[in-house]
């Protein structure tokens, strides 16, 4: 099963930066993969968001001791964040790791990687991302999945504008189809070819 996280401070401990923790973990007992979770920061300032992911990870994973990031969406990294009654210490690595992914060690029990979602992210995005994620089949890098989640997004809205057209079309005519030619077409009717989705825009 999968563990959707969504951890609440307490009321006294709540600010901006500690709303509730969005992440979801690929269900205990599955083969390994690339990926182990995706979590959805609220920010990309690691010394407030590493916190409240840290104290969640801990009884689950063993003591988060080392986290490390690529800079490319993190404008500042810090060397050391104090998380759940311990300091975490963060690197980084260009090249050698994927934009979109977190890596996290225990000392105790091993090495994980989170897909990190972008905190900008819409909400509809940020949950097909959550689950391809932590499917037991899944395959895809980091960037990978947010390729795929983009590609989406991109068809999903191609398709939204094209059924808008579509509509347009039909209403200009008095609801006749202009595709297809035994329809009745009043006369001085304008008539554009609307592609349909095989075809592309």
């Amino acid at each position: 099963m999968t563990a959707t996280i969504l951890f609440t401070p307490a009321v006294e401990d709540r600010t901006p930066s500690s709303l509730p923790l969005r992440l979801m973990l690929a269900p205990a007992g599955t083969a390994p993969a690339l990926i182990d979770g995706a979590w959805w920061p609220r920010s990309r300032n690691l010394t407030e968001q590493l916190p409240a992911l840290i104290e969640v990870l801990d009884p689950l994973w063993g003591r988060i001791t080392r986290v490390t990031v690529n800079p490319t969406f993190w404008p500042v990294i810090p060397r050391k964040v104090p998380a759940h009654g311990h300091v975490v210490h963060v690197g980084w690595f260009k090249a050698e790791q994927d934009p979109h992914k977190l890596l996290l060690l225990s000392y105790t029990v091993g090495r994980w990687d989170l897909l990190v979602i972008p905190p900008e992210t819409e909400p509809a995005t940020a949950a097909r991302l959550m689950t391809t994620a932590t499917d037991p089949s899944r395959s895809l890098t980091a960037s990978g999945l947010i390729h795929e989640a983009e590609l989406f997004r991109i068809v999903a809205e191609e398709t939204a504008d094209s059924d808008s057209i579509r509509e347009t079309v039909w209403d200009s005519e008095c609801g006749y189809d202009a595709r297809h030619p035994t329809s009745t077409i009043p006369v001085g009717a304008v008539i554009d070819h609307v592609p349909t989705p095989a075809e592309g825009m």
